[in-house]
């Protein structure tokens, strides 16, 4: 997950604005099926602080601002800053609501609350490589999909003198320092490596505290020193148009070293979620890109990427993302999706993260802008547009690539890993998919892919 700081802020529940209209609560109908604000114990449930969250949505979207303080005021009253992880998740939700509310125009009594009480804006932390490296290594999260994603790769990449890998990662290659090392270890002589990243121009955290430029030195020079030559380079990108410049430059670099007989390795690590989901006639948009495919009103920027990937004639892709559905147009639809899925990560950081921690700030304050892009955001702003794996799957046979089991190496590898985090963390396999879960609910899923 994408981790970072934010500025501390004064804790909702203390706000008193939609308690001090005296009138607030009289003529003013409770949402149906709620009991009255004296019993604000019966709201404590995960499920009443998503039904508060959905009346509250619509109460917003109507332009009701005074039954949205009412609702507010009593989110406000249970779910405090620093409660248990039910209570943080609802917290994080209210902050998004309101930041919407500010954003959009809506409710001019809840935006010009939020401007008189607190700062919304996340600071956003920037790590060093030290820093971001221990910090995906607290989680499986992440973990899983390096370990799966490595052990295909060394095993698609036999034999080959030289490999060209694709890392399309919101990681920023921290992936990439273990397959080198399981490189060198596994070939008497290791391939040439040349290794490709997309530089996005959005930013998204986790931020990194160099350039990519100063990335790549760091990386060629770890690998000499396990003797394996390697290649950097770093292509300026945009998930808004699809990677469309991205695709065009690999297509042309593909077109001069084809014939040389390299691997082409795809690496996709939680960031093709970000490319636009919609159709293309449902983008507005001025910008030209360079894709050309038939009946482009009925394809989607998501749909062209892979199709585009498919005409490279990889030898392998890998897909790695989070088993979510945070795409519907409908914001009640997508904030009950993201509640039913960002929970998980507020029940987890209790096993590997103390209170107070500043790590756990950084985790937590992840989590907070997901939610905030998720609830506040529209159009080509609103990156996390998570699919689900079924989705994803279907994406991927359109686009004429088939998958592949994952060895029982590979599931022995992953599951030797999450044996060393809490027990709450499982694998289960799907068909040819592996799929990280937490407490039986599913979390991120690998897959592998050849050109069908």
């Amino acid at each position: 997950m994408m981790q970072f700081t934010e500025t501390p802020l004064p804790p909702l529940h203390q706000i008193t604005t939609p308690i001090s209209n005296p009138t607030m609560n009289k003529n003013r109908p409770w949402p149906a099926g709620f009991p009255t604000s004296k019993s604000l114990g019966s709201f404590g449930d995960a499920n009443c602080m998503e039904q508060l969250l959905v009346h509250c949505v619509n109460a917003i979207e109507s332009n009701d601002a005074t039954l949205s303080q009412q609702i507010l005021w009593v989110l406000n009253n249970i779910a405090p800053p620093d409660g248990d992880s039910n209570q943080r998740l609802a917290c994080a939700f209210l902050r998004a609501l309101i930041a919407r509310a500010a954003r959009t125009g809506t409710c001019k009594l809840l935006a010009s609350m939020e401007s008189a009480h607190f700062n919304l804006a996340i600071d956003t932390h920037k790590f060093s490589i030290i820093e971001l490296a221990s910090f995906v290594d607290l989680t499986p999260w992440h973990r899983f999909g390096y370990t799966a994603a490595n052990a295909a790769i060394l095993e698609a990449v036999e034999g080959y003198v030289v490999v060209h890998i694709v890392d399309l990662s919101l990681t920023h290659c921290m992936q990439i320092p273990t397959l080198i090392d399981a490189i060198a270890n596994r070939f008497e002589v290791p391939p040439l490596i040349k290794l490709t990243v997309a530089g996005a121009i959005e930013d998204v955290p986790p931020l990194l505290d160099l350039s990519y430029e100063e990335l790549g030195s760091k990386l060629v020079n770890f690998a000499r020193s396990r003797n394996v030559i390697m290649e950097f380079r770093v292509i300026p990108s945009s998930y808004a148009d699809g990677f469309s410049s991205f695709i065009e430059q690999l297509r042309v670099q593909h077109l001069v070293y084809a014939e040389s007989g390299e691997a082409l390795v795809i690496n996709c690590h939680m960031m093709l979620h970000c490319i636009p989901e919609e159709t293309l006639s449902g983008i507005h948009s001025t910008n030209s890109n360079t894709y050309s495919y038939e009946s482009p009103s009925i394809s989607s920027f998501r749909s062209m990427f892979l199709k585009s990937l498919r005409s490279l004639d990889p030898t392998l892709v890998v897909l790695v993302d989070e088993d979510a559905d945070f795409t519907s147009n409908n914001l009640v639809s997508r904030l009950k999706s993201a509640f039913n899925y960002l929970w998980i990560p507020y029940d987890t950081v209790d096993t590997f993260l103390p209170r107070g921690s500043l790590q756990r700030q950084w985790y937590e304050a992840d989590i907070s802008w997901k939610i905030e892009n998720v609830i506040a955001h529209e159009g080509l702003q609103r990156v996390e547009r998570l699919e689900p794996k079924c989705r994803w799957i279907q994406r991927m046979r359109n686009a004429n690539f088939r998958g592949i089991s994952f060895a029982e190496d590979a599931i022995s590898e992953v599951k030797t890993m999450l044996d060393e985090h809490a027990a709450g963390w499982g694998l289960k396999k799907e068909d040819d998919d592996i799929v990280l879960t937490w407490k039986g609910h599913n979390v991120v899923f690998a897959s592998a892919w050849l050109p069908a």
